[in-house]
């Protein structure tokens, strides 16, 4: 049968079916009983007051479309960090952002590279479009910043990077960050993901931002759904050259944030005090964490370096990651197993409140102690 005969259906672009679906972190067991969600990197202290409180009043009106432009959200998002607010764009999650990225500067026969073990999203925005997804070597489970140059052809055209990295936590240092943009070509898009970045101390900021503002292929993208604690309203937003923002929003959805999520998110950028509670608190149960993993060194733990709001706990002795996920599964915690991501032998565990932290411990120990 030749390729172009009709069928009895509608047909999929092939790249469309060689997608592997998004599989988001578990929030229940096999039974369905609900656990304790430590596999989606939310914020353990919730929602800031302030978010909370701009959120109700925002819901009276249910009858009208929502501020199209976000003015309001995009104005607060730009005095925070001194950025023109005509060059903030938002979108359904930062997820959203990516995925039109990729859209509006690949397609079909053009590539899109990112680094092993990078964010799934990353696969799923190239296959999306018709464009071949090229995976780089990881460094230590980072990001290879030569790695991702020798990967680049004449026919890569988008180049995602997420700093720091999800599943692994690493960081690309500002020198790093720098010479990758310096050795593309101009006409790349260098996507920085930057979702876990108010998770960093202030002397690391990996310039990215800075680029954003003056390099013409250079676009952020960052979220409220980490450590603002307004996962469930889905807002994420970017910064780019006019030229980028422009073309982004050809394809952006149309009133894609709720009335009650600008007024929400807005609330929770101006919300300082929140960020610094919540970073602080993230730091102390991160280190916390990674203290207990390394106490269990000899029974083949270990973790990756993180500066994000989770660690990757590394599994090579008689305990095994897949194990150690069914454990904390049946003791009422749910972590991100991640053999689909070519790392079977891990766990990443977000930083939850401090009750959990020292659950999880103990549950680890007592599993690799048998």
């Amino acid at each position: 049968m030749s390729a172009n005969a009709p069928t009895d259906r509608p047909s999929p672009k092939s790249w469309i079916s060689a997608i592997a679906p998004y599989v988001p972190g578990k929030a229940a067991d096999a039974s369905g009983r609900p656990v304790i969600k430590l596999s989606a990197n939310e914020n353990p202290l919730g929602t800031s007051p302030a978010a909370r409180a701009a959120f109700g009043p925002a819901g009276a009106d249910l009858a009208t479309y929502p501020d199209p432009g976000a003015s309001r959200l995009r104005e607060a998002i730009a005095a925070q960090y001194g950025l023109d607010p005509a060059r903030v764009i938002y979108g359904t999650g930062s997820d959203e952002l990516l995925h039109i990225a990729a859209s509006a500067y690949a397609g079909p026969g053009d590539e899109i590279v990112y680094v092993r073990y990078g964010f799934s999203v990353y696969d799923i925005a190239a296959r999306r479009v018709g464009a071949v997804p090229v995976v780089a070597c990881d460094k230590d489970y980072g990001t290879d910043v030569d790695a991702i140059l020798a990967a680049v052809t004449d026919k890569t055209r988008v180049v995602f990077v997420a700093n720091p990295n999800n599943p692994t936590g690493t960081f690309s240092s500002r020198t790093e960050i720098a010479r990758l943009h310096a050795a593309l070509r101009a006409d790349i898009l260098l996507v920085i993901d930057q979702a876990y970045a108010e998770y960093l101390e202030a002397e690391q900021d990996d310039g990215a931002l800075d680029l954003a503002m003056t390099a013409p292929n250079v676009l952020i993208t960052r979220t409220f759904s980490k450590i603002y604690g307004l996962a469930a309203e889905r807002i994420g937003w970017g910064y780019a050259s006019a030229e980028i923002i422009e073309t982004l929003h050809r394809i952006r959805a149309p009133f894609n944030l709720t009335t009650t999520a600008q007024a929400a998110a807005a609330a929770a950028i101006a919300d300082v005090d929140w960020v610094e509670q919540s970073r602080a608190h993230n730091a102390k149960w991160r280190t916390f964490l990674c203290d207990e993993v390394t106490a269990l060194g000899n029974f083949g733990l270990s973790f990756v370096p993180s500066s994000a709001n989770f660690v990757l706990v590394l599994f090579e002795g008689a305990l095994t990651a897949g194990q150690a996920f069914e454990g904390l599964m049946q003791a009422g915690y749910a972590t991100r197993w991640l053999p689909g991501q070519g790392l079977p032998n891990a766990l990443r565990i977000t930083i939850g409140t401090e009750a959990h932290m020292r659950d999880i411990a103990r549950l680890l120990r007592e599993m690799a102690e048998g």
